[in-house]
């Protein structure tokens, strides 16, 4: 089995269209199609029923599914290993993180380890997806969710609080919300529950069961973004939301406690510059 085709094909099995994994491996389209037409003759089979649903694997796909991942895990492997001898403080490092993550502080290290270190170029991903470090998808995350895989090893980093915030015209319209009767009859905007699933059930320590939701978004950003435009209540971080002038917040006596840490694959723990770069994330974490 080809590696090439072999990793386009385990992209198509993981998004069900060649869109997707080629949007996964940044190639076109065509070529995914190409790659896969490849692989099924040269193994003989059909790995994919193409159905309107996108693609699905047949019993032969599923077979050949478990071998090219072992295939990359392989192949992966030899790259981490090669990476974790490279003592050299250049090239590139990609890390992901969070919008708010990034403003928070992210940026300003990275910023800070350009003055240190020139030659190594940052790849930054800004998304709230858990990017998986075992695929190399990234080589260093700056995560809410301390991971449970046992080649990733955490630092932890500071831990943050989160309160309820609303707009000063969403208050001077709606009132504030009594603590007793909880959010019943306010407006609230929440994570979509991919990101989030407890907003899905309470915010602030308060059910939004008799509350409704106007709006869900998958970003921080557009979370602050949707409060200042006074579409309803949300829980944002203090540190971010405490000094905009333009919210008040809701019930300060309670707030939500969560963690931030430093993940990356325990194999590049010896390369000199993604040591360097984690290095510069945890001295960038305002006290």
């Amino acid at each position: 089995m080809d590696w090439d085709n072999a990793r386009v094909f385990l992209a198509i099995h993981r998004t069900g269209t060649l869109r997707g994994a080629a949007g996964q491996l940044n190639i076109d389209q065509a070529t995914v199609g190409r790659r896969l037409a490849a692989l099924e003759r040269s193994l003989g089979a059909t790995l994919f029923l193409r159905t309107p649903a996108g693609y699905v694997p047949t019993p032969a796909g599923e077979a050949a599914a478990r071998s090219a991942a072992q295939m990359e895990e392989a192949a992966l492997q030899l790259q981490r290993e090669m990476q974790g001898s490279d003592h050299r403080l250049e090239g590139v490092v990609r890390v992901a993180t969070t919008d708010t993550l990034a403003v928070h502080f992210v940026m300003a290290a990275l910023a800070c380890l350009h003055e240190v270190h020139p030659d190594i170029a940052i790849e930054l991903h800004v998304d709230t997806s858990i990017t998986s470090l075992t695929r190399r998808e990234a080589d260093l995350a700056v995560r809410t969710l301390r991971p449970t895989e046992p080649d990733l090893i955490s630092r932890h980093l500071t831990r943050r609080a989160a309160g309820l915030f609303a707009s000063r015209a969403y208050v001077e319209r709606r009132g504030v919300p009594d603590i007793d009767t909880g959010l019943a009859g306010h407006d609230l905007v929440i994570f979509h529950p991919s990101v989030a699933p407890r907003q899905s059930r309470e915010l602030g320590g308060a059910s939004v069961a008799d509350a409704r939701v106007v709006m869900q978004v998958n970003t921080g950003m557009m979370l602050q973004q949707a409060v200042r435009a006074g579409l309803g209540i949300a829980e944002l971080p203090i540190h971010m939301a405490g000094d905009d002038p333009g919210l008040v917040r809701i019930w300060p006596q309670r707030q939500h406690w969560y963690d931030l840490y430093l993940v990356m694959h325990g194999d590049l723990g010896r390369s000199a510059r993604v040591r360097a770069v984690a290095e510069a994330i945890v001295a960038g974490v305002p006290a």
